[in-house]
């Protein structure tokens, strides 16, 4: 055997063929960068030249990107190469072996696409030289050399033409920035469907060096054009059954989730099961990121029909989540509430006791020489906003007292933030000891901060009040400017999310400041006194807040909040408030337990009525909600006689007596639903009651036609088949299958469609029922986007009573509350302060830290303390202590702090 035969090619191929100019001796080994702005592919356009002795000479390719020019690299063969030894590269026998090729991915992986086209080419090579041994090898005799030249020559006329065409785009980079993607050649073709592939023509094996083009897939160009519009967003692409990552968005998702990423195609991708996806969201989201759902638009019975079939699926954005804008069906599913609490979900990221979106912006006052800073934070989740205007000195601790009042779990700042602001914001956002507790910061363009362009946005949002209760422009507008400031960029961002209806509510806005009849607590004091989280790790475990909840209602619990971080200070209040638990106390009512037990086991009302109001409600959770609140309102209504007749507070009357009216409306809505179908999600049978509803009694009807013309078929189908007990079967989904055995396959017509067939029977479907089957799809599909009209303009009919419902609601916690404070009480055996509005003195006999006494345990050595304040006229401070009993060694940090909260907090 010839050498040349054992050895098909002789020519040193280096890296720079596929990484630059470069050679591989002359590039470090340690600097290839996977950047593909910075790739640079280079192939050699060789020609057949009799009076190069040397080597053939250079060629210059050239890499057209979108948008992007990236300059020719030359690529050199060796000095020392023979015209001989260049032979095998014109028939394109040479390359990399696949080992090699392997290798090389690893130092970039948007270099992959290329090294996939070439190594394809030189394993079809590899098979093609082992076979015949013409295309990789220099034959030691030619002995027809004219039928070799002839060859050759059309595919040099060929490269002359390439190369024409690179003068061209040189002289015109509109021409070169026509060319999408990486276009290298002019014969690449994308597969149909989502898996474009990279191909041939006939004659590319006879072209010697023939250029190849990668292009990006229709679906990785859809992907594309969604990553343009939502640059910084995790976008979860639904294909099928599951929903992908594409690119960086996949390697952040992989690392997060923990799950395997891979490169297909052009992009690394990894991908999440539909039915997961509230999970996964839920676990991106508490990380910090923002997170898109991308939905599928069309159906498939539709799409085959409409002038688009051999289209791609279109897609768009349909929600966006962030920690405090968790609201929507994708992220809520509230009828697994009862496998979250028994530890079925354990993966599942849960809801925190409050999820505000804070605004902050800041104003210098260049006359009064101050800062003035403006805050407006929303609950999505609950529709609660709160607002304030206030003058902040450097240490920014009125702003740090806010925030810790709030709590918010994100914050929207001007990109031009003070320095001052900025380290309160990071070093809040760091005091948490766990990642997914940490507030996440996102920084806005400063001109939506100014005052003219936010007043702008605020003026077109209200400048239409339709709903009722909606907040009026004039009343807004008399807000501080610093407000203004932030509700601008607030409803901007808002309106990202579909979620800006909150602020049209006028009954949540409360301002922080001029609260009547609360208690304005400092950032000092939260923090000092444990309020609301311990000093230790953050957490709620030691704190006041913990020792006081006993709540049983997810909005008890966040009410309760409230009134620890805002104490009373009007006495009449005072004294109601401590009329209602001391009967909750001494009473041994029946009705009083029957209500206890009422708020057990409730879902969040607050949150699903609000997830409604936004039109966001699967059928699950309205089904929930709604239930539940009809339940109450029967049951609370059944102890209305009871109630008038045994609860003498006047409090607790009130808040009995006015829940079941405000919850009457649910009854109505609950009546028209079809429990089996809301439970599992199944629109087209969501309404027993059609009455109200003519568009899908008329899809109905033509639906219920198609099946009564399919079904009267069956006799023609029995007569030709002489099979007078036939009927359809239904085999892996397809329907109206006529199954035959085999054995008679021979009468079976031959316009029939076989569908599917075993060893014994074969599954047909005749021509009528091919159209008749197709046209039923489509009613069905049709019918499905028909119930997704009407249950959007059903959740927005309950949307009307959401002030009522959020009223009722209200009642409900403030109720948990009351029966919390009682039980607390109860438990550690506290007695009732008496409030003296005249006589400005404290006497505490028998004082116990409240916190330290039950971390300490039932047998611990807690020695309690007597203190007797007196103040000597109104408004003076307190003098020092007249009488302090107790031990001295419990600490004097503990006594001071213990006597403050049973001051400030009287049960």
């Amino acid at each position: 055997m010839p050498k040349s035969a054992k050895k098909p090619c002789t020519t040193q191929t280096s890296i720079s063929r596929y990484f630059g100019g470069l050679s591989s001796s002359s590039r470090p080994q340690s600097g290839i960068k996977p950047n593909l702005a910075e790739h640079r592919l280079s192939r050699g356009k060789l020609k057949l030249s009799s009076g190069d002795e040397d080597g053939l000479p250079s060629k210059r390719t050239k890499l057209a990107v979108k948008d992007q020019q990236v300059e020719d690299v030359p690529c050199e063969p060796r000095p020392s190469q023979s015209v001989k030894e260049a032979k095998p590269t014109l028939s394109r026998g040479g390359g990399l072996c696949s080992s090699t090729l392997e290798k090389l991915k690893g130092f970039s992986c948007m270099a992959d696409p290329f090294l996939r086209v070439i190594q394809d080419e030189t394993k079809m090579d590899d098979r093609s030289g082992k076979s015949s041994n013409t295309r990789s090898s220099v034959s030691p005799s030619f002995p027809d050399s004219h039928q070799q030249i002839s060859n050759i020559l059309p595919g040099i006329e060929k490269e002359r033409d390439y190369e024409t065409q690179d003068r061209k785009e040189e002289e015109d980079p509109d021409l070169a920035a026509t060319n999408q993607g990486f276009c290298l050649s002019k014969i690449t073709k994308s597969g149909g469907g989502e898996g474009g592939k990279v191909a041939e023509s006939p004659s590319d094996s006879s072209a010697p060096c023939r250029r190849s083009r990668s292009t990006y897939t229709p679906l990785e160009q859809q992907v594309l054009e969604l990553k343009q519009q939502q640059k910084d967003v995790l976008l979860a692409v639904e294909c099928g059954y599951k929903y992908r990552f594409f690119g960086e968005d996949a390697e952040i998702a992989a690392k997060e989730l923990n799950i395997t990423c891979h490169l297909d195609h052009n992009f690394m991708t990894c991908s999440i099961p539909t039915h997961r996806l509230f999970v996964h969201v839920r676990r991106l989201v508490s990380h910090g990121h923002k997170v898109g759902v991308v939905k599928q638009t069309e159906t498939s019975a539709l799409k085959a029909s409409g002038t688009n079939r051999n289209a791609l699926f279109s897609r768009q954005l349909s929600a966006l989540y962030t920690k405090s804008t968790l609201v929507g069906e994708d992220v809520n599913p509230v009828c697994r509430v009862a496998d979250v609490e028994e530890g079925g979900c354990a993966d599942v990221v849960s809801d925190p006791p409050d999820s505000f979106l804070l605004c902050i912006s800041e104003n210098w006052d260049k006359v009064k020489k101050q800062l003035s800073v403006g805050v407006v934070a929303v609950q999505p989740s609950t529709g609660d906003v709160l607002l304030d205007c206030f003058p902040d000195g450097p240490s920014r601790s009125e702003l740090e007292s806010r925030i810790l009042r709030i709590n918010p779990v994100e914050v929207l700042v001007p990109s031009d933030l003070s320095e001052q602001t900025s380290k309160l914001l990071l070093s809040i956002a760091n005091a948490s000891a766990q990642t997914d507790d940490r507030v996440r910061v996102e920084r806005r363009d400063s001109a939506e901060f100014e005052f003219t362009s936010a007043m702008n946005t605020v003026v077109k949002f209200y400048c239409h009040t339709p709903e009722k209760d909606s907040r009026s422009l004039s009343s807004v507008a008399s807000f501080d400017s610093p407000v203004i400031c932030c509700l601008g960029p607030l409803i901007q961002y808002l309106q990202e999310f579909n979620l800006e209806k909150v602020l049209r509510n006028e009954s949540s806005f409360r301002h922080l400041s001029s609260e009547s009849g609360g208690m304005k607590l400092s950032a000092a004091t939260l923090r000092n006194l444990e309020i609301l989280n311990n000093q230790t790790d953050g957490s709620v475990r030691g704190s006041l807040l913990w020792v006081l909840d006993h709540t049983h209602t997810p909005f008890g619990r966040r009410l309760l909040r409230k009134w620890v971080s805002q104490p009373l200070t009007e006495p009449q209040c005072i004294a109601e408030r401590q009329d209602a638990v001391q009967e909750m106390m001494e009473s041994d009512s029946i009705t009083l337990n029957s209500i206890r037990s009422l708020l057990s086991h409730l879902p969040d009302l607050e949150r699903g009525i609000c997830s409604i109001y936004h039109g966001k409600s699967s059928t699950q959770e309205f089904f929930l909600i709604c239930s539940s609140l009809s339940r109450l309102g029967l049951e609370l209504q059944a102890l209305l006689p009871a109630v008038q007749s045994q609860i003498r507070s006047s409090l607790l009357r009130s808040l009995l007596l006015d829940t079941p009216d405000l919850l009457a409306p649910a009854h109505g809505f609950l009546k028209v639903l079809n429990e089996k179908a809301a439970k599992s999600g199944n629109k087209t049978e969501l309404f027993s009651d059609l009455s109200g509803f003519p568009m899908l009694q008329d899809r109905m009807s033509q639906i219920q036609s198609v099946l009564a013309e399919i079904q009267a078929h069956r006799k023609e189908v029995r007569l030709v088949l002489k099979a007078p007990a036939l009927d359809y079967v239904t085999v892996s989904g397809q329907e109206f299958l006529i199954e035959v055995k085999n054995s008679l396959s021979s009468i079976v017509p031959p316009d029939w469609v076989k569908i599917s067939s075993t060893k014994t029977v074969s599954r047909y479907h005749s021509p009528f029922l091919v159209e008749r089957y197709k046209k039923l799809q489509q009613l069905r599909e049709q019918l499905l986007l028909d119930c997704q009209r009407e249950w959007t303009r059903f959740l927005d009919q309950f949307g009307e009573h959401y002030h009522t419902m959020k009223r009722a609601i209200s009642h409900l916690a403030t109720t948990d509350c009351l029966l919390s404070l009682a039980e607390v009480a109860k438990q550690g055996n506290y007695c009732r302060p008496k409030v003296c509005e005249n006589n400005h003195q404290i006497m505490i006999t028998d004082g116990r830290h409240p916190a330290i006494d039950l971390l300490m345990g039932e047998h611990s050595q807690y020695v309690p303390n007597h203190t007797a304040l007196q103040d000597g006229g109104f408004g003076q401070h307190l003098q020092r202590p007249q009488h302090v009993h107790g031990r001295v060694d419990g600490g004097l940090r503990d006594h001071i702090s213990s006597n403050r909260m049973l001051v400030g907090h009287p049960r």
